[in-house]
């Protein structure tokens, strides 16, 4: 019941070849199941990855350190998805103008003014920010917010899921690291349909000096690496906190507030909750300024209190004490 229309920077859905597997955890289905159609929630499902119910942590010679099942998923639970296949399914019956990066906003009378580097400009009651880490539309609600670097680097890759890949890899998701602060994640995405063949996705984390320092790891580790045909870099950032500002017709959700690194996975989960909570107020009955104050006095604890539990876990994963020092 709500006239929505999006916004997008990239030039077209398929722009960015980038994000490969995503997890989705307890929450991001239940904000999943809340925000979406019912057509199109079953679309998501239908065309997510098979539930694997192996989480594994291993050495870089292939030890295994710990291995839990999770035994009770049943088919109807989302738990990954592929990162285009989920975006194409998000897409469903939305109005998106691509190509459209924003410029600035003005507050207006009944409203917000969004304008765009092509020289167009839009109008609404609320503006919400979900344009990432590097977010134009936080630079001028508040300036003063702050993201920082890590000082880590993660590669993301893929190779085709075949029986050459090690058999404790194909299934789940699992984690290895040496005893040098270099650590890799393994997680195969088996479509449910469509003709989208399999992968396993590859990550290597660590800082950029240590990255390519994988002499000593297991053979069939390194025999993965080299199958992978493109690796793509990110730098590893941490929203850092801000004190709640004055509710009005702008706002902000998931990365462009709180940016966080993907130990856990729990970055993308976290954003759907927003949305999921920023449905829900304005759906309410409650004006626009009351519904963005109620959903900003639940987003902002959430999303900094997640950052947290991120860094902790990163610190645990890389087997470094205070790799994340400083950021909180």
């Amino acid at each position: 019941g709500v006239d929505v229309t999006v916004h997008e920077q990239d030039p077209t859905p398929t722009a960015r070849n980038q994000g490969f597997r995503i997890h989705i955890d307890a929450n991001g289905h239940t904000a999943l199941r809340t925000c979406l159609p019912p057509p199109t929630f079953d679309l998501v499902r239908r065309t997510s990855g098979t539930n694997d119910n192996v989480l594994g942590t291993y050495t870089h010679r292939l030890e295994e350190v710990m291995v839990q099942h999770f035994p009770d998923l049943t088919d109807d639970v989302i738990t990954n998805v592929d990162r285009d296949t989920f975006r194409r399914a998000l897409l469903t019956d939305l109005d998106v103008h691509f190509g459209r990066s924003v410029a600035g906003y003005r507050v207006v009378a009944g409203g917000v003014r969004v304008e765009f580097t092509d020289g167009g400009t839009d109008e609404g009651d609320l503006l919400v920010g979900a344009d990432g880490v590097g977010s134009a539309v936080r630079r001028q609600l508040l300036p003063h917010a702050r993201v920082r670097d890590l000082g880590l680097r993660c590669l993301y890759g893929r190779t085709p899921l075949t029986d050459a890949i090690p058999h404790v890899l194909r299934h789940g998701f699992n984690w290895i690291s040496d005893d040098k602060g270099l650590g890799a994640g393994f997680a195969p995405v088996r479509f449910r349909s469509g003709d989208t063949p399999d992968y396993l996705m590859v990550t290597l984390l660590g800082s950029e000096d240590d990255l390519g320092h994988t002499e000593g790891w297991h053979p069939a580790l390194r025999r993965v690496f080299a199958g992978v045909d493109e690796f793509f870099p990110i730098a590893i950032r941490a929203g850092q906190r801000v004190i709640p500002w004055e509710s009005g017709p702008v706002t902000l959700l998931g990365d462009a507030i709180h940016a966080m690194p993907p130990a856990g996975g729990v970055g993308a989960n976290t954003a759907l909750q927003d949305a999921a909570t920023l449905a829900g107020e304005l759906l309410s009955g409650k004006s626009v300024v009351d519904a963005v104050c109620a959903y900003e006095r639940v987003m902002l604890p959430r999303g900094f209190e997640t950052i947290d539990g991120s860094l902790r876990m990163l610190d645990q994963m890389l087997m470094r004490q205070g790799v994340t020092s400083g950021v909180r």
